[in-house]
């Protein structure tokens, strides 16, 4: 199997298609592509906590400068 790089969710929608059509196709073990599978979904969740605390502090870091701004 090639050497991907898995860094978006889109990469990893498409890494699971391939994985799919490998399986369906005999290419690759079910076993082993359920274990592929199961990896990715770790990774998904991953990208998707970074994505939320880059986010969440994006939102801090405005609402600081909008405090700052604002005098009470």
């Amino acid at each position: 199997m090639a050497k991907r790089r898995l860094k978006t969710l889109e990469d990893i929608r498409r890494y699971l298609s391939h994985l799919i059509l490998s399986i369906e196709s005999g290419n690759l073990e079910p076993g082993t592509g359920g274990r592929l599978a199961y990896i990715a979904s770790i990774l998904i969740r991953a990208i998707e906590g970074s994505e939320l605390e880059k986010r969440v502090e994006e939102l801090e870091t405005a609402l600081s400068k909008e405090k700052k701004s604002k005098p009470y």
